[in-house]
């Protein structure tokens, strides 16, 4: 019985540290600001056409400008920060 408790409190602790090391979502990413100080959604759009990305959607996710299209002919998503303009992830197809 006593190995019994022993086993499932590792394999509990084994699972919360899987899940806890998982990928940063976007909110993680990107420090909340005030909306006022946000980029205007045409500004990222510019940056990022600038940074070689053909931009399909410009849209908010989880306190981070997300740029969905692709990029060398491969669809992408680039989530940017709403005030600095930089590129915190992308995501896309390999």
């Amino acid at each position: 019985m006593h190995v019994r408790t022993a086993l499932l409190g590792l394999a509990t602790v084994a699972s919360l540290g899987l899940l806890a090391g998982g990928p940063a979502s976007a909110a993680d990413l990107c420090k909340a600001h005030p909306k006022a100080q946000w980029m205007k959604p045409d500004a990222i759009r510019s940056k990022a056409e600038g940074m070689g990305y053909e931009v399909r959607k410009v849209g908010e996710e989880d306190g981070c400008w997300e740029v969905k299209g692709t990029k060398e002919g491969k669809r992408v998503e680039a989530y940017f920060d709403p005030v600095t303009g930089d590129v915190v992830k992308v995501k896309g197809e390999s």
